[in-house]
């Protein structure tokens, strides 16, 4: 379960570079977002994981990044979080992956202004940025890791009294809807759209042939947590990242 939901959420959310490394997946993208800057551990290793982490810290450094490890307990080789912990590697970020039954889940309430397109329209990212807070720069390597998803998307934007008040995106692979980046306007929180929001994701997953759907939430997003155990989410893994900047010195 660990590997396949971690293969699904590379893939709905690609790096713009990836390079493999005796079963490791190493991620680029020009430094935005944690996910797809970072080491995924995820097959079988054989060589020796000193000599590994070492030539991650050089590869990451050469292009100015952190060395970043995506970790699971079921990360590859075992021992691995021990060593980078050794090495000064600080956790980050401890996030809880979450699944539902898709069937079970009931369709939004009719009459609300909600739009699903398969290709984010100008609105859509106009909102997404204003409401993350990303500047242009960001925004431009956004746009490219969008457009590189090759998967079935969805992109959703709901409207409050003509207001693009929420936004989110879906992506259905193997029979799985992956649920990414939910984000609603500050002042229209408390007001049901993020639920609403999700409810139509779920059934336009449903409509693609998705059975299941899954999630990332990290464990300080209480309302986030909240909204989800209520729709009936419930947690199969944890992952967390170690993170360390102490060789970014290209060599």
């Amino acid at each position: 379960m660990v590997r396949l939901i971690e293969e699904l959420s590379c893939n709905a959310w690609p790096a713009l570079q990836t390079t493999l490394y005796d079963g490791w997946v190493l991620r680029f993208a020009d430094g935005y977002t944690r996910r797809a800057n970072s080491v995924y551990p995820l097959y079988p290793s054989t060589l020796n994981l000193e000599a590994k982490i070492d030539h991650c810290e050089r590869v990451y450094a050469r292009r100015g990044l952190p060395a970043i490890f995506k970790m699971t307990a079921a990360a590859h080789p075992q021992g691995l979080d021990q060593a980078l912990s050794a090495r000064g590697y600080v956790k980050q970020a401890p996030t809880s992956v979450q699944t539902l039954d898709i069937p079970a889940t009931p369709d939004p309430p009719p009459g609300n202004d909600m739009r699903v397109t398969r290709e984010p329209t100008d609105a859509w990212r106009a909102a997404f940025c204003a409401l993350s807070h990303i500047d242009d720069a960001r925004a431009a390597t956004m746009a490219h890791m969008l457009a590189s998803i090759l998967p079935e998307t969805g992109f959703i934007a709901l409207y409050q009294r003509g207001e693009l008040g929420a936004v989110g995106f879906g992506v259905v692979e193997r029979g799985w809807l992956g649920i990414f980046d939910i984000v609603t306007a500050a002042h229209l929180r408390k007001r049901g759209l993020g639920r609403q929001l999700m409810q139509g994701l779920l059934a336009w997953g449903r409509s693609q042939g998705a059975v299941r759907a899954y999630l990332q939430v990290m464990l300080d997003n209480a309302p986030a947590l909240h909204l989800y155990a209520q729709l009936g989410f419930r947690e199969v893994y944890q992952y967390w990242y170690r993170f360390s900047d102490l060789a970014l010195k290209p060599s």
